[in-house]
């Protein structure tokens, strides 16, 4: 399969990076970190300038009608510029707008970069299961009443609108049953604690106490939106993946040029077999996690059907989680001392790995997901 980009998606990705490189060096990422907000509208403005809030959106509300691979693209130079602005949340929450064919004024709203979207699914108990909800949606005259606890909603503070699961009817752990809505992050009874998470983004503990919303804030047929939390979830992570590939690609040229630079007993310790070894295991890890999350992001560009979706987003996040483990622990080992201070990038690429390795479902959770789809193994084949 040919994974190289066209000129228009390498000159996209081009001057996105020129842009980080000017705009959002390490010292400004570090300002924006301890900044009240931990986001910077600045920065929200440029990047919708350049297109990227309009890039996966259609055409006829002010979008660019791009694909998965494009928004992977994005998503990997974002991850190499060590970004904290919440492209990834308000990108997945447009993907269940744009998935459910309701509220349009909404995604023109985002296109334009003129407000963001969070995405309220993972509960204390739920772990990695996302049809785990004990939040409730009870039907009341003119529309829902909303109440639970989502937890860890990444940029759920600096949102305009939330997208949330809740449970309409059936157990807590059934795939029937559960409703997604589009919630105003200022309704009455939204109660948002705002913190910083390791990596040095932002997120929030969601408390709904008793949340009315209009009928028309559900996004599909009350108690049958599994299929569309699903979808939208594998969306976002291979997004993921493709910020994952490009901070491992950055930190393993940052890795590189420090073996390069770093002396001892008179010569680059780079010069040492069995750090080149260390670094030769680097690349290949780096180029199989890139080569099988392009893979995906080409898949879900073209139609594919919800096992093939699953077994190749499974198969991405997986190994790129393998990937990430190993070269984040690679490169702190290479740096040495240096490679645990705040001082300098590495440990912040670190950081972030180990999040997006634990985000929308770990590494262990995948190849079990990866190894429960029927086309795990064909029997027919089996001598």
């Amino acid at each position: 399969m040919n994974f190289n980009y066209t000129q228009e998606q390498q000159q996209f990705a081009d001057s996105l990076r020129r842009w980080i490189e000017k705009d959002y060096s390490f010292e400004q990422r570090k300002a924006i970190i301890h900044s009240q907000t931990g986001v910077s509208q600045q920065a929200w403005t440029a990047l919708s300038e350049l297109g990227v809030t309009a890039l996966a959106l259609p055409e006829s509300l002010g979008g660019l009608d791009g694909s998965v691979v494009d928004m992977f693209i994005v998503m990997e130079e974002l991850g190499r510029g060590l970004l904290v602005e919440p492209c990834l949340s308000s990108a997945m929450g447009a993907e269940f707008l744009k998935r459910s064919g309701r509220h349009p004024a909404v995604l023109e709203e985002v296109a334009a970069g003129r407000i963001k979207l969070a995405c309220a699914m993972g509960e204390r108990q739920s772990r990695h299961d996302l049809f785990d909800i004990a939040t409730t949606a009870s039907a009341i005259d003119g529309g829902y009443l909303l109440a639970g606890t989502k937890t860890v909603v990444t940029h759920g503070a600096q949102a305009a609108h939330l997208i949330v699961s809740a449970r309409s009817s059936g157990a807590r752990r059934d795939t029937e049953g559960i409703s997604i809505f589009l919630l105003p992050a200022d309704a009455p009874g939204v109660v948002l604690r705002d913190y910083r998470t390791i990596d040095g983004l932002r997120a929030a503990d969601v408390e709904l106490k008793d949340v009315r919303l209009p009928t028309s804030s559900l996004l599909c047929c009350e108690g049958r939106g599994w299929d569309l939390l699903e979808a939208a979830t594998d969306y976002g992570i291979v997004l993921l993946c493709g910020e994952a590939v490009g901070a491992m690609d950055a930190l393993n040229a940052a890795t590189l040029g420090y073996l390069k630079e770093r002396q001892q007993f008179g010569v680059p310790i780079g010069s040492f077999q069995s750090l080149q070894h260390r670094m030769v295991d680097m690349a290949i890890h780096l180029a199989q996690a890139r080569a099988v999350s392009t893979l995906a992001a080409a898949k879900l560009s073209a139609p594919a059907g919800p096992q093939e979706r699953r077994r190749m987003t499974s198969a991405a996040k997986a190994r790129t989680g393998q990937a990430m483990r190993f070269i984040a622990q690679q490169a702190v080992q290479l740096h040495g001392g240096m490679g645990l201070t705040d001082e300098i990038p590495v440990s912040h690429y670190v950081k972030r790995l180990t999040v997006i390795e634990m985000m929308l479902g770990d590494t262990d959770h995948h190849l079990a997901r990866f190894a429960a789809q029927p086309a795990f193994l064909d029997e027919s084949a089996v001598p």
